[in-house]
């Protein structure tokens, strides 16, 4: 990244943090993803991990994705990147955080995955939903509180995404159809649990191991919900130990069936999906929502 007003600005704005000597002495594009340029800051207070993106296209992301580090940062055992700036200058939207180094990992990762996965879970709220909205990807997320999780799951999950899809001609008729039908008998589709606090997008793309085994987790879609939702979306695309689920279940185990509620579960990310980038998500969307109905 070239010498620019954006630049002066974020130096501007971290002198006021750490003092007039700052400076950032050069900038490295790193992979983030499809949604924002991401780069690595070098600076005269070490390492940086800076995201940019449009602010106009995903207003308040970075204010959102803040809140979302701040509150897994003090309610969890996890490794969390700490939030160092945010903000807009200009077209961009940004956030400035920790910078952590991925590291190899031993079997014993897994094992405090799973123990940290299942204390955080047990962090729980008086409703399911969360203060504000976020985003899940691109796409707004609304965490309206209800007090029953069915009632979350299908108002604030289900029903936007199916609408969404449906608009923009990725759902047939017939297929809202089954989903609406779905929706009317989740009353009795899960245990009665207490909202649990989640990372909302756990997949193995926004975990990794940094220096001492120690498992860090980030790029969240915060909100207190089932906690069977993690679980299942650890499972979508793969990347987990079968030692974190053992891990899990010493210290918060999960009720009888929870392996058959996977799919279900799973039927919000996967309309994410569907929303984002069409293709086979819509084949297997039709198929999971046939298997409930």
């Amino acid at each position: 990244m070239k010498a620019s007003p954006f630049l002066e600005h974020l130096s501007a704005e971290l002198q006021k943090r750490f003092g007039e000597t700052f400076a950032i002495k050069d900038v490295s594009p790193e992979f983030g993803g499809s949604i924002n340029e991401s780069f690595r800051l070098g600076t005269t207070q070490g390492h940086f991990f800076l995201k940019r993106n449009n602010a106009q296209n995903y207003p308040e992301m970075f204010r959102h994705e803040a809140a979302g580090l701040n509150l897994l940062k003090t309610l969890t055992s996890f490794k969390v990147p700490e939030v160092i700036l945010w903000g807009e200058t200009g077209d961009h939207a940004f956030i400035i955080i920790e910078y952590l180094t991925k590291e190899n990992n031993s079997l014993a990762f897994w094992k405090t995955f799973g123990h940290n996965l299942a204390n955080m879970h047990k962090q729980t709220h008086d409703g399911f939903g969360l203060k504000h909205s976020n985003y899940i990807g691109s796409l707004h997320q609304s965490n309206t509180f209800k007090q029953s999780w069915a009632d979350f799951f299908v108002s604030e999950r289900l029903v936007p995404m199916v609408s969404m899809a449906h608009q923009a001609g990725k759902l047939d008729v017939d297929t809202v159809k089954k989903f609406e039908k779905l929706c009317f008998k989740m009353n009795d589709m899960f245990p009665a649990e207490t909202p649990a606090l989640l990372h909302g997008d756990l997949w193995s793309g926004n975990y990794m191991c940094t220096r001492g085994d120690t498992p860090c987790i980030f790029d969240p879609a915060v909100y207190y919900g089932h906690r069977e939702m993690d679980l299942a979306m650890m499972q979508l695309f793969g990347g987990f130990h079968a030692d974190t689920y053992k891990a899990y279940q010493e210290i918060y185990p999960l009720e009888s069936g929870w392996k058959q509620r996977v799919d279900l579960c799973n039927l919000y990310p996967l309309l994410v999906h569907v929303n984002l980038f069409g293709g086979n998500y819509v084949k297997q969307v039709k198929q999971l929502v046939s298997q409930y109905t």
